[in-house]
C-alpha cells in the first residue's frame, strides 16, 4: 500500500514539476532615448501638418516615460495624450479600434466606463517581435485619425531601433 501511494504521488508530482511555469520572466522596455525619439518624431509630424499637439510615450505597463507639449497645444492635450497612450498599452490595442469595439450596444461597451480609458483615435501600441514595448498617444490634431497619423510617425521613427 505504501509503495502504491509513493508511485501515485510521484505520478502526480513529476508531471506537475515538469510543466511548472518559470518563476521569473524577462520583458523588454523602451530606453528613455528611444521613447524620446518616438515622441519627437510624432510632434514633428503634427507640427508639419500645422497641428499643435502633445505626445506621451508610456512603457508596457502604462507608466509615462516621455511627455512633450508643443508651445500652443491646449492644456487638455497633455492629459489626453497620456490617457491615450495608457489605454493603448493597457488594452494592447490601438485606441481607434477600441473606440469601435466599445460603442454603445456592443458587448465591450462597459470598458468606456473604466477610469482612465480613452476610446478615441490617437493611441498606438509600440511592438516588436510580437512583444508590446509600450505605447504612444497624441492629442491636439483636429481628430483621432490625424492624432493617430502623428503617433504612427513616432513609431515609424524607432522601428529599426526596436526590431530584434
Amino acid at each position: 500500500m505504501r509503495r502504491a501511494l509513493t508511485i501515485l504521488l510521484l505520478g502526480v508530482l513529476i508531471p506537475a514539476a515538469a510543466g511548472a511555469a518559470d518563476a521569473t520572466y524577462t520583458v523588454r522596455l523602451l530606453a528613455p532615448e528611444t521613447a524620446l525619439k518616438a515622441a519627437q518624431a510624432a510632434l514633428k509630424k503634427c507640427r508639419d501638418a500645422g497641428y499643435q499637439a502633445s505626445v506621451a510615450v508610456v512603457d508596457r505597463e502604462g507608466v509615462t516615460q516621455v511627455l512633450l507639449r508643443d508651445r500652443l497645444a491646449g492644456p487638455h492635450t497633455v492629459e489626453m495624450a497620456q490617457a491615450k497612450a495608457w489605454t493603448a498599452a493597457s488594452f494592447r490595442s490601438d485606441t481607434e479600434s477600441l473606440a469601435e469595439a466599445t460603442q454603445a450596444g456592443r458587448p465591450q461597451s462597459g470598458v468606456r466606463n473604466r477610469p482612465g480609458v480613452v476610446a478615441v483615435g490617437g493611441g498606438l501600441t509600440i511592438e516588436a517581435a510580437g512583444a508590446t514595448l509600450g505605447a504612444i498617444g497624441v492629442s491636439g490634431a483636429p481628430g483621432g485619425k490625424e492624432d493617430a497619423a502623428c503617433a504612427a510617425a513616432g513609431v515609424a521613427a524607432i522601428r529599426d531601433d526596436i526590431e530584434f
